[in-house]
């Protein structure tokens, strides 16, 4: 670009006006700050490597150089982080967080401490505050998992709960029960 004036600042501050109307402000420590024509987008290179752009919409745009992570903040309170690695999260104004991981998994942080993993190959985690598990499977299979049991719901109404003690009960959809002891003993049977 065409420069139109040059002005030097007595703390070591230099200012370049070029002739498409862009000033260009390079400080002594290594910064440098580009403004375009109208003023509305500001982007400042900084000593380190790191880069802010601050769009005419007020988005800003920081990218960290050693972590080479982008941190774009929007006028709304979005929050969006992308990760060199891939990993992608967005904080929004509510408190609410949903990540994305290299693999496509994506999991969301509720305010109230619930937690959803939807994972790549359709399985759904959901976890309650006070630590239970719902998982759905692609199968179509539940699980539900607690401080006192883990239960499987298979399609065919098919029931298993295993107890923190060991004892397991399999309920059938013929009304069968079946419970083995901790040791895989059956200890009934109401075979139909």
């Amino acid at each position: 670009e065409e420069m139109e004036k040059e002005i030097a600042y007595p703390d070591g501050k230099v200012e370049r006006v070029l002739k498409n109307g862009c000033h260009l402000i390079f400080f002594p420590n290594g910064t440098w700050k580009k403004v375009s024509s109208d003023g509305k987008t500001i982007t400042t290179t900084f000593f380190n490597g790191d880069v802010m752009q601050v769009m005419p919409d007020q988005t800003v745009i920081y990218y960290y150089a050693d972590a080479k992570t982008t941190h774009t903040t929007y006028s709304d309170g979005l929050e969006v982080l992308q990760f060199s690695n891939g990993q992608i999260e967005k904080h929004y104004p509510d408190g609410r967080k949903e990540i994305t991981f290299p693999d496509q998994t994506i999991k969301n942080l509720f305010l109230d401490g619930q937690e959803e993993s939807i994972f790549p190959d359709g399985t759904i985690v959901r976890v309650q505050r006070d630590g239970s598990k719902t998982i759905e499977f692609n199968n179509g299979q539940r699980e539900l998992h607690t401080s006192q049991f883990k239960r499987r719901e298979y399609p065919d109404g098919t029931v298993k709960t295993v107890y923190m003690n060991g004892h397991q009960e399999t309920k059938y959809v013929s009304g069968r029960v079946r419970v083995k002891d901790k040791d895989g003993n059956i200890i009934m049977d109401t075979k139909l």
